[in-house]
């Protein structure tokens, strides 16, 4: 991963001008384990929401990025909103979350959204993700899933080198599941979802960005039509046989022994 790129795309920016995860991570820990009094740390922090609504759960929060940028994104956004008492639990760690400044076993959750997909090779992420977690702790992994539209599009902008981002590869559930099997981690249950709004506006709208044209976050499309749309993606996105259509997948399992 090329930390400059990353410095350059969180500077100056605004957590509200940022769309947040297309999966609700959050819900889907909660369906797994408590949150309150809870040591979590989010690795590849980004702009942190995750992480800060899980502090606003009564957890105790990491959030460890190396890009100086986005933990100062994070500082800006927490000055702004400093009613909140919970948020005096976060604490921002500036570290390579391949070589974090933890002990071994330190914390109850450990989560990443976006950031595996980085790296052609997942072992000192995943190892590493095992060492500081407890026994029985639980490792949440979010990524973009393979058979979607964004996939293809992400791929050719990537070789036009007008990506927003770094170089990413993309999952199956299979091959996500099947990789966390081989670290000894326990799958308890995966989800996915698509995007809302839809990838191919999130994508136009950044490409317009480089030649000064800015789009407004959520455009209205078709009212109440469009809300009933998204109502009925929330069922879907239950059964195993949409996880091949969504956008977004992620994995939730427990750590085991060796």
């Amino acid at each position: 991963m090329e930390k400059s790129r990353w410095d350059r795309f969180w500077a100056k920016r605004k957590t509200e001008e940022i769309y947040p995860p297309v999966t609700d991570i959050v819900e889907e820990l909660k369906r797994t384990t408590q949150i309150s009094d809870k040591k979590i740390l989010e690795a590849g922090a980004g702009t942190g929401r995750d992480g800060i609504r899980l502090s606003e759960e009564g957890a105790d929060v990491y959030l460890l990025d190396y890009s100086w940028e986005s933990l100062n994104l994070i500082r800006e956004y927490l000055k702004r909103n400093t009613s909140n008492k919970k948020w005096k639990r976060i604490k921002l760690i500036l570290a390579d979350a391949l070589n974090t400044p933890f002990k071994e076993g330190e914390f109850d959750i450990v989560f990443h959204q976006g950031l595996l997909e980085h790296f052609s090779k997942p072992d000192p992420l995943l190892k590493e993700n095992y060492r500081i977690l407890k026994e029985g702790g639980i490792l949440l992994v979010d990524v973009p899933q393979t058979l979607h539209i964004y996939t293809i599009l992400k791929q050719i902008l990537i070789f036009l080198g007008i990506w927003f981002g770094d170089w990413e590869r993309q999952f199956t559930i299979e091959s996500l599941t099947r990789l966390l099997k081989r670290y000894r981690f326990k799958l308890l249950h995966f989800y996915g979802d698509w995007s809302r709004p839809g990838v191919l506006y999130k994508i136009l709208r950044e490409v317009l960005k480089k030649f000064k044209i800015e789009l407004p976050m959520y455009p209205k499309y078709l009212g109440k039509l469009t809300q009933q749309f998204y109502l009925w993606q929330r069922e879907l996105r239950k059964k195993r046989l949409f996880l091949y259509t969504v956008l977004s997948i992620g994995v939730v399992a427990r750590k085991v022994k060796f």
